[in-house]
């Protein structure tokens, strides 16, 4: 009798381990579902924004040339410039701040919010590069993000090192660009952007696995949506910045 006991409580705790694992792969994949689709929001935010100011900034001449509006001359080439520049670094660093405290609503307004700067920012990418070149720098991206997001995701590695070697590398980087802009050095800005590819490549794996490690914090609700949230920002700055940087490494200019 004592063995049968031993035997029914051993499968007993076997199924409910099991069904406790499977609670959590569809609580995690859930997790992660939502985290894609914020970002892939955030990314649509961005280039309907970017869409929109361009074609209000922009008209192209009888020569086939494009020719700045009273709008495009505020966005693009008056100080107002700046403004759009950067304010989308202040409103993130406000969102990785009061995330904690902000309500759900609010966090996925002011991540909408900062995907719109962002959009009006980059609008003057399709002034500069043509169309196709834009196109594929965007599926060179999405194919390698995809990747890298999949190899985080499923790794058993830790990657902790690797993030904390490329935080690293991407303060050195920031000096760097900053300098750049006093330097207008072209040789510089072609190294810095492949700089930019290796760093937010290996952030995105690591972001990657390390926004799949929240998820076993045990919060509430709440507290998953909003790391759910703040989790697609992360990864959303990843794929943008190396977006960028292949665009700039591989696009065709507008007067060539």
């Amino acid at each position: 009798m004592s063995d049968y006991d031993r035997y029914a409580n051993s499968r007993l705790g076997a199924g409910v381990a099991r069904s406790g694992a499977a609670a959590v792969d569809q609580g995690l994949r859930a997790y992660m579902i939502g985290v894609y689709n914020y970002m892939t929001l955030g990314l649509g935010v961005t280039g309907l924004v970017a869409y929109g100011a361009f074609k209000l900034g922009t008209v192209e001449t009888d020569s086939g040339r494009l020719a700045l509006t009273d709008f495009g001359h505020a966005i693009y080439a008056s100080p107002l410039r700046w403004l759009i520049v950067l304010s989308p670094l202040a409103l993130v660093f406000y969102i990785s701040a009061r995330i904690n405290s902000m309500s759900v609503a609010s966090a996925r307004n002011a991540f909408i919010a900062f995907a719109a700067l962002i959009g009006l920012s980059m609008s003057a990418l399709l002034v500069v590069y043509t169309g196709a070149s834009i196109g594929r720098a965007f599926f060179a991206t999405a194919a390698a993000f995809a990747s890298l997001s999949l190899y985080g995701y499923t790794t058993q590695r830790s990657l902790a090192a690797m993030g904390s070697f490329m935080m690293m590398g991407l303060i050195g980087l920031i000096v760097a660009s900053l300098l750049n802009i006093f330097l207008q050095s072209s040789g510089l800005q072609w190294g810095l952007s492949i700089l930019c590819v290796v760093i937010f490549a290996g952030l995105t794996a690591w972001d990657t696995q390390s926004i799949k490690e929240m998820y076993y914090g045990g919060d509430s609700y709440e507290m998953t949506h909003k790391k759910s949230i703040h989790g697609a920002l992360r990864l959303y700055l990843d794929f943008i910045n190396m977006f960028q940087a292949i665009l700039m490494l591989t696009g065709s200019s507008r007067n060539n």
